[in-house]
């Protein structure tokens, strides 16, 4: 009895191990047929989805990125929903669309208070049906020391930076999950990537959107093997918008601000062709992902070379 049981014991085992061995090769055949097809992909033209007659929320369109991305989109043929704690400068927005042959809608909400965004999704939502796209875009940026940061502009900065982004997912994920599509797009920063100073908590705030979509993505997707709900994470480098105050850079021909719109048709290409995420410029990321590889302190050399940065506003 002993002697069979002792048989039966390795003949599991040995059937593990062959189990393993293929799941092994078969990983290997996946992993770098993956990297080859990403890398032959990443040459080819990507194609961009159609957003004609989508409903795409944006937030924080009163001025800026928000504004560009808007106009953009209503530009493309999209039904945008404009929210803004600003409701003069939201409706000019909106006025603006309309008077190019957009459509756009105009709504004031205070992406800080959570009962104020879940009551005005249910009015949307009954007003203008599925919301497809979304864009988290509304965002502050004091930018001083972390000493000189007060408790409610850093209080402020995570409840409109990052919290606000948690209570408008829960309030439009559901129906995307129903249906099994749409695009959420979160503005995180280059200030996501790597730390700067004077900007502390909004760097905090930063790296925080970055961790959300980064793990929601992969939630659905395991919730899920054929999800097909996109998320877009976009870090953009300094933006004209009158946020950053005082940039500092060395080599302004090089490293000069971005406009407001080509940061916004950076994000709408990223969301159109489905890029899980991208920079403004585009090369930051990658450049990035090779710094992380190389010693902290060499790479600590090449940024005080660049002196690149934003200065305290105080």
């Amino acid at each position: 009895m002993a002697e069979t049981r002792q048989q039966s014991s390795n003949g599991i085992d040995l059937y593990s191990v062959v189990v393993l061995v293929i799941d092994i090769i078969v990983l290997q055949i996946k992993f770098w047929f993956t990297c080859v097809q990403s890398i032959i992909q990443a040459f080819l033209p990507k194609e961009e989805t159609n957003v004609q007659g989508e409903a795409v929320l944006v937030t924080g369109t009163g001025h800026g990125i928000g504004k560009e991305l808007a106009l953009q989109y209503g530009k493309l043929g999209a039904k945008v929903i404009c929210w803004d704690i600003n409701e003069k400068n939201n409706q000019q927005t909106v006025k603006e669309i309309k008077a190019s042959g957009g459509k756009a809608f105009a709504y004031t909400c205070n992406v800080m208070n959570r009962n104020d965004i879940n009551e005005l999704a249910d009015k949307i939502k009954k007003e203008h049906g599925f919301i497809s796209i979304i864009v988290n875009n509304a965002g502050i940026m004091p930018c001083h020391p972390l000493l000189q940061t007060t408790e409610t502009e850093i209080r402020n900065m995570f409840e409109i930076n990052v919290i606000a982004h948690f209570w408008i997912i829960q309030a439009f994920l559901p129906e995307m999950i129903e249906r099994n599509q749409g695009n959420i797009v979160a503005l995180s920063s280059c200030a996501g990537l790597f730390g700067l100073p004077n900007l502390v908590p909004y760097c905090g705030t930063k790296f925080a959107v970055r961790g959300i979509m980064s793990a929601l993505t992969e939630e659905l997707r395991q919730n899920n093997p054929n999800n097909n709900i996109k998320l877009t994470s976009i870090y953009p480098y300094m933006v004209d918008t009158g946020l950053c105050k005082k940039p500092r850079y060395r080599f302004p021909n090089l490293m000069k601000l971005v406009t407001p719109s080509d940061a916004a048709a950076s994000i709408i290409s990223a969301q159109r062709t489905g890029l899980e995420e991208a920079s403004i410029p585009r090369h930051f990321v990658h450049v990035d992902k090779i710094g992380r590889l190389l010693p902290r302190k060499a790479m600590r050399l090449v940024n005080d070379f660049l002196d690149t940065g934003v200065d305290s506003d105080l």
